[in-house]
């Protein structure tokens, strides 16, 4: 199956600089789409592709250091690269504190445009790749009863089949056909796999909560 192509989506209320960067994108190849505004932005339908965010600083309405924000609230996990002709350092170190993938001050080479997008869109095939194997796991752990639940809990944490019979006042034999349906449904060829899923699990729930 061929790669999918990516898209590089540009906001810039500066026409002629917003067109600009979209030809050079154009040229190496990418797709680009561009947008006068962060509202414009929202309101346009996205492929399910690879991409990443050419950002303004100064936008009308919000900034694009705060509407960088908005986006992370969001759950949008596009990689940001920002271009401003009025920068300055602590808004620079603002937006890489942030996730920006690159900070760049109008004028700016061509290249260093194109090897930031090439950095964003890599980062964001990461990212995706990573969300597709943990939707996974959610799915998987999703269809586990609440008692399979509970002896996994115990199962990753390092607790013997007889140690879980205990603390839950049940048949060894028990645990044991629990923790083989447990291993069958999450797809876990050996305990450390297991335990690695748990891990996985228990760190998206953790920054979830944090965001």
């Amino acid at each position: 199956m061929a790669a999918e192509r990516p898209v590089v989506y540009v906001i810039d209320d500066d026409q002629s600089m917003r067109e600009a960067v979209q030809d050079l994108i154009a040229s190496v190849g990418l797709e680009a789409r561009g947008f006068a505004s962060p509202r414009e932005f929202l309101d346009a339908s996205r492929p399910d592709a690879p991409g990443c965010l050419v950002l303004d600083v100064r936008l009308p309405g919000s900034s694009g250091l705060n509407f960088q924000q908005e986006l992370a609230r969001a759950g949008v996990l596009l990689p940001v690269i920002f271009i401003t002709g009025h920068g300055d350092i602590p808004m620079s170190v603002r937006a890489i504190k942030a996730g920006a993938v690159e900070f760049l001050t109008k004028p700016f080479r061509d290249q260093e445009l194109l090897d930031a997008i090439n950095a964003a869109v890599e980062r964001n095939r990461a990212q995706r790749g990573e969300a597709a194997v943990l939707d996974d796991l959610r799915q998987r752990y999703a269809a586990l009863t609440p008692r399979e639940r509970e002896i996994m809990a115990l199962v990753i944490v390092g607790r013997l089949n007889k140690q879980i019979a205990g603390d839950l006042g049940l048949s060894e034999v028990t645990v044991k056909v629990h923790r083989g349906q447990i291993m069958r449904k999450m797809r876990a060829r050996s305990l450390p796999e297991l335990v690695r899923m748990g891990d996985l699990l228990r760190l998206a729930t953790a920054t979830s909560a944090a965001t």
